[in-house]
């Protein structure tokens, strides 16, 4: 065999591999890997088959829905599209304490799984904060989340 002949079946072994490679990651099981991120409002629109895979759900807290169990470290509240009545909305259930800065009518972004029972099942919380955030103080308890949490402004309650 010459050195062109050679080469060339080296170039063409690698053309194969690179492409097996590439159909592997475009038509395998990647699409068990990925994480969807949706409204509620898209969500709730994908019916069954929002059940099961991982999502990140992006919306605002909904006022009122907030119910908060220091014991358990237990959290439910509902996720909106937007704060305007009628907004589309999915109850969230997490088994954390929340961010500080965690509050009514602020975005967030609840990363979990959504069950046939309607609940979204949180395993992660994460707020649209500014750059002022006080971490938690050493020794600082669960419980008095609330009490370092600025109440919202009169133009955001206007909202």
């Amino acid at each position: 065999m010459t050195s062109a002949t050679r080469n060339r079946v080296i170039a063409l072994a690698a053309l194969l591999v690179a492409g097996a490679a590439l159909a592997f990651v475009a038509f395998g099981n990647i699409g068990k890997n990925l994480v969807f991120y949706w409204t509620p409002g898209e969500m709730l629109a994908q019916g069954s088959k929002a059940y099961g895979p991982t999502i990140r759900l992006g919306g605002i807290v909904q006022p009122g829905t907030i119910r908060w169990d220091a014991a358990h470290a237990h959290l439910a509240f509902r996720v909106a599209d937007g704060d305007k009545p009628g907004a589309a909305s999915v109850l969230v259930e997490a088994s954390e304490t929340p961010p500080q800065m965690f509050r009514e009518r602020i975005g967030v972004v609840v990363e979990g799984h959504f069950d046939k029972s309607q609940t979204f099942t949180s395993s992660r919380l994460m707020v649209n904060h500014s750059n002022e955030y006080r971490p938690p103080k050493p020794g600082e308890r669960p419980d008095k989340w609330r009490d370092t949490v600025s109440a919202p402004t009169a133009e955001a309650r206007a909202r």
